[in-house]
């Protein structure tokens, strides 16, 4: 398992940023955080950007940073390309021209600049002007010229904020094909959590500077429907009770059936139950080539096949709590389970609830605790319509 290895601080005058960590480089890790925690400050760090820092970076067992040995490598040295929100191609430049560029400045090239036009899907762009280009298109490009450097690591920052969600689907497809194709290493920052619980791996949260949480993507993402002080550290000021994101529960379940007649997908969930959401749901076509998974790795076959696993999340406060099985309900997903924790928070009560070995949150009042008596370790029903079963892309 390569590593990129982080120990180091940096000091602005209203903002300090200090870090310890070693990182997984496989697959695409998320970097999470409300505006302001450093994390576009941190991939400026890692690429080479920002070089005043006291410490140390380390990446592949090579030394990139240290200031104690005065020793720094140059951006262009490091074998890390780092792709910005504003895409920063050249406005003089055709597509192909900026393409071009990008290869003829990597030494014992590998990839061919026609792969590469047909691995982002600009085909259809090579001859245009970039001033021509949608918000999309340009992100593409971007892309496109990042991976013709040939680098070891690819930094995205906040690659989508800037897109229609028709541009989204389609850039964050070609962002999972790539790094199945490629297999390279994506750090991918966003403060969009539904975003980076579609494609991450694993995701590290920061806030006020410092990472306070890193971990696989659901694990994580459970974590954070916790207040921030109950996760690691205590902070000062009125973000000490808030949460970094709506509580939900985070899933990656078999596709049981994409229809089962009553237009209705099923996922599995353990051997005797399911979770119905609507079929249209079901990424097809080009999207689901790479939004599917089978068991964890990504599939860039063209057909939708049953096992694959999907992606998705529902809110707790989408979810209710039965005491007894509901016989007469218009709501379709009706599941049996064990509470395992309930905890307070404000006027609000979070439970667990374990269903065939997965958990679900449950944001409810205090006022529904008490009026139905809940307490840990017994048994309930929890309810959820189709539509309360979300992914990013739907």
């Amino acid at each position: 398992m390569k590593y990129l290895k982080l120990n180091f601080t940096l000091n602005f005058d209203n903002f300090n940023i200090k870090i310890n960590q070693d990182l997984k480089l496989n697959g695409i890790t998320g970097i999470y955080g409300h505006s302001g925690s450093g994390k576009s400050t941190l991939l400026r760090i890692i690429s080479g950007l920002e070089k005043n820092i006291q410490g140390e970076v380390n990446f592949y067992n090579k030394c990139l940073s240290n200031n104690s040995t005065n020793h720094f490598i140059r951006p262009e040295n490091r074998q890390i390309s780092l792709v910005f929100q504003d895409s920063r191609l050249f406005p003089h430049l055709s597509v192909y021209e900026n393409l071009n560029f990008a290869a003829s400045r990597c030494k014992n090239s590998q990839l061919k600049i026609d792969d590469v036009i047909h691995l982002t899907n600009l085909n259809e762009l090579i001859n245009k002007s970039v001033t021509q280009l949608s918000s999309g298109q340009k992100q593409r490009v971007a892309l496109a010229r990042a991976i013709l450097s040939e680098p070891k690591l690819l930094l995205l920052d906040e690659p989508l904020s800037a897109l229609d969600q028709k541009s989204k689907k389609t850039l964050l497809a070609a962002i999972i094909k790539i790094q199945n194709q490629l297999n390279l290493p994506i750090l991918y920052v966003s403060h969009a959590l539904d975003e980076l619980q579609q494609i991450c791996d694993d995701i590290l949260v920061m806030s006020q500077g410092e990472i306070i949480n890193y971990g696989s993507i659901h694990h994580v993402i459970h974590q954070l429907n916790q207040p921030i002080d109950t996760l690691s550290k205590t902070l000062s000021g009125e973000e000490n009770h808030t949460h970094l994101s709506l509580q939900q529960t985070s899933l990656s379940l078999a596709i049981k059936t994409n229809d089962n007649g009553r237009n209705f997908a099923e996922l599995s969930l353990g051997d005797e139950q399911c979770i119905l959401l609507p079929k249209d749901r079901i990424p097809c076509g080009k999207v689901s080539d790479d939004i599917l998974t089978n068991e964890g790795n990504k599939k860039t076959n063209t057909s939708l096949k049953q096992s694959q696993n999907l992606r998705c999340f529902i809110l707790a406060q989408d979810i209710s709590i039965c005491l007894t099985e509901p016989l007469n309900s218009s709501i379709v997903n009706l599941l049996y389970g064990n509470i395992t924790d309930i905890k307070q928070i404000g006027h609000t009560v979070l439970v667990s609830v374990v269903c065939e070995k997965q958990i679900f949150f449950v944001n409810i009042s205090t006022y529904s605790q008490q009026k139905l008596s809940i307490i840990v370790n017994q048994k309930v029903y929890l309810q959820f319509k189709a539509s309360a079963v979300r992914t990013y892309l739907y």
